[in-house]
């Protein structure tokens, strides 16, 4: 199609052709008209310009909308944990700024990111949003020292800081008016955040955000680089958040740092509860004293807290010490029946029950020959097997016993015969007729306290010679040296600790840890073939099985599992519960409260009458927490001697900024903080 008339140019030979609907030229092709050698340019051009153009409005529109979802963010205090945050804030597509009183320039240059050491020359650039991640104890004085008046006078001020009360107040007091604030909180860091922000907690409080659409458009922005990364975002009043913090964030940090001083080591047998702590210490140890001493210097909930943690150990100590004086005094004072040895003899193993391991006899000539760890059992014996003492844990044990199709014989001083008859085992409330059933394995699931006291009323006449005896005991060398006492000589003796119970335990026992010691078994091969089919039950189910001596165990159970019972019950005196901002830490400590309550307090009394190694153990945490609560009042006493006594400015103390102490409900001081409206 030719171009219209105005925009085309044409010879007069080609102006008098015809049109293509004349009737002669209807059905003949238009001639070729040869170029007169006179032009040096083509007589015709054709314009096409109604033709469409490459233009994609949709994508230019999204282009135009993705980049005003962008912000300027200038991060102040471009240390670890502002570092962290601009990682994120960079991939999502914002420009950065970053500004520290330390040079962080290469830091900056390898994230794309522009590094201004002057503040001035940060500000001139205009910055739509200004992040602030100092610490909380610089926090005033890098305000301060900002050129507040070279910033837009509507920019967004966004603080990072652990409390936030404390920052509301100095934000409100030290920023113009014209200024917007977002008081913010991040409930994670570098080492919890590290593989992703999803379903972390962010808190925060609009503060104060103008009114104008795009004031409020900016606030939502800034906001949803949290949201993308799948954090729950959790709004609410600073005085809330800090309500919870010191109930969470501080005892978190509190407890890390006290287990970080006994500098706890992970073990061939750590439970799930141990490691959670290890976790834990791992945690929190990365953070500055600094960080950790804001929480309490500005928090005014949190010496409340301190002082409600160092009471509940206190009244953990005497439970077990009070616990211990009533046993003393029985033994001292009591008309206790003097209770039977076997045998009377004291070469036949009675002098054993006070030795140490080092100087027990660890009867050598009964040495298994047969490592069922390297021999296939070819066959898949079945045992008859007594539990005795088939309480929460002894049902728990043979529930799996019994699906294995072991057949499984129950002995208990209260009647379970109801439970038994359902679990498919046969009930007993009569030792001698249970002993007449010649089981054998006897499996004593009794508690520490009543273990002495069971073993002894048992009939072993009774029994088969040759009976093997099996311990679940908590701690080792005392079932251990009073097997070797009590029991006769020719009893095979074994003694386990499953690293689990009915709550870590509940979903199958696969990659927990069984320990075991095989004291006393007979070489005769039937009798070590009994024994390693007995190990078996917990080897086919996936358990990790740790031979170790009984020594070795309570050495190493005193610094994880002692220390983590102590901790959680130290923890549920404190009646912890759940906050709308909980961290994995504080989490780690509520489950770590709900695993270890369950647990009778003789079964912890236990742990720590009949471990050797416990009292250690308890003075090292008794020492820890003291040593934290000096460097905490230490640091406390260095700020008030500073403030009262060093040379200030113009010789001028404001005695405003000392903080006062105040009792509250209980009698007992509390520190407070002045409001920093009254500071300035």
């Amino acid at each position: 199609m030719l171009s219209p008339p105005s925009l085309r140019r044409l010879s007069p030979a080609v102006a008098s052709v015809p049109p293509l609907s004349h009737p002669r030229l209807r059905h003949n092709p238009l001639p070729i008209l040869p170029c007169p050698r006179s032009f040096s340019r083509p007589l015709l051009r054709v314009r096409a310009i109604d033709a469409a153009q490459p233009y994609d409005y949709e994508s230019r529109m999204a282009t135009r909308f993705h980049n005003a979802q962008k912000l300027k963010i200038a991060i102040i205090g471009f240390g670890n944990f502002g570092q962290f945050l601009a990682k994120t804030i960079v991939r999502q597509g914002h420009t950065v700024l970053a500004h520290s009183r330390s040079d962080h320039s290469d830091a900056a240059r390898k994230l794309g990111i522009s590094f201004f050491a002057n503040p001035d020359d940060l500000a001139e650039e205009h910055p739509e949003v200004i992040l602030l991640c100092t610490s909380i104890i610089s926090t005033e004085s890098v305000l301060r020292s900002l050129p507040l008046q070279r910033l837009k006078r509507n920019t967004l001020i966004v603080d990072v800081l652990s409390v936030k009360e404390f920052p509301k107040s100095l934000l409100m007091e030290l920023l113009p008016e014209d200024f917007d604030l977002i008081c913010s909180h991040p409930m994670f860091g570098p080492e919890s955040g590290g593989k992703g922000w999803n379903e972390l907690f962010f808190v925060y409080e609009k503060v104060r955000i103008g009114l104008d659409e795009s004031r409020v458009s900016r606030c939502e922005k800034f906001l949803s680089i949290f949201e993308r990364e799948g954090c729950r975002m959790v709004e609410m009043s600073c005085a809330d958040h800090d309500k919870y913090a010191a109930g969470s964030q501080f005892i978190t940090h509190t407890v890390g740092r006290i287990l970080d001083m006994l500098m706890l080591e992970s073990t061939p047998i750590n439970t799930k509860g141990y490691e959670s702590l290890l976790d834990l210490v791992q945690n929190t140890a990365g953070d500055s004293f600094d960080l950790y001493y804001g929480l309490f210097m500005y928090n005014k909930n949190a010496l409340e807290m301190m002082e409600r943690l160092d009471l509940a150990f206190e009244a953990l100590k005497q439970q077990l010490f009070g616990r211990l004086h009533d046993v003393v005094r029985n033994q001292l004072f009591g008309c206790a029946e003097k209770l039977r040895t076997w045998p009377e003899n004291p070469q036949d193993g009675a002098s054993l029950a006070l030795t140490t391991y080092s100087e027990a006899t660890r009867f050598q000539d009964f040495s298994p020959t047969y490592d069922y760890k390297a021999a296939k059992l070819e066959e898949n014996p079945k045992l008859k097997i007594a539990i005795v003492g088939f309480g929460n844990f002894g049902q728990f044990l043979a529930k799996t016993i019994i699906k294995q199709g072991h057949t499984v014989l129950a002995y208990s001083r209260s009647d379970y015969s109801d439970v038994a008859e359902e679990l498919g085992a046969s009930f007993f409330s009569d030792a001698d007729d249970l002993c007449e059933e010649h089981p054998e394995v006897v499996l004593l699931c009794t508690s520490i306290l009543s273990t002495e006291k069971v073993l002894r009323s048992l009939p072993f006449q009774r029994l088969k010679r040759n009976t093997l005896f099996v311990d679940v005991l908590s701690v080792k060398e005392f079932p251990r040296n009073l097997f070797l006492q009590v029991l006769p000589p020719d009893f095979d003796i074994l003694c386990t600790h499953p690293m689990f119970g009915p709550e870590s335990g509940k979903n199958g026992w696969n990659d927990l840890s069984f320990v075991y010691d095989k004291v006393r078994v007979g070489n005769e091969e039937s009798r070590a073939y009994r024994c390693d089919c007995f190990l078996d039950i917990f080897s086919s189910e996936g358990c990790q099985m740790v031979e170790m001596s009984c020594y070795d165990h309570d050495r190493h159970a005193a610094g994880s599992q002692f220390i983590t019972h102590t901790m959680g019950r130290v923890l549920e005196k404190l009646n912890l519960s759940s906050t709308p901002v909980n961290t994995r830490g504080y989490k780690t400590l509520l489950d770590l409260v709900a695993n270890t309550a369950g647990d009778s307090f003789d079964l912890y009394y236990g742990l720590f009458m009949y471990n050797a190694n416990a009292m250690e153990q308890l003075e090292r945490l008794d020492l820890a927490f003291e040593s934290l609560k000096k460097q905490l009042f230490g640091r406390l006493h260095g700020v008030l001697r500073e403030q009262l006594f060093e040379n200030t400015k113009d010789n001028f103390i404001d005695t405003r900024k000392v903080p006062m102490i105040e009792p509250y409900q209980n009698g007992t001081a509390l520190l407070s903080l002045p409001d920093s409206r009254e500071l300035h």
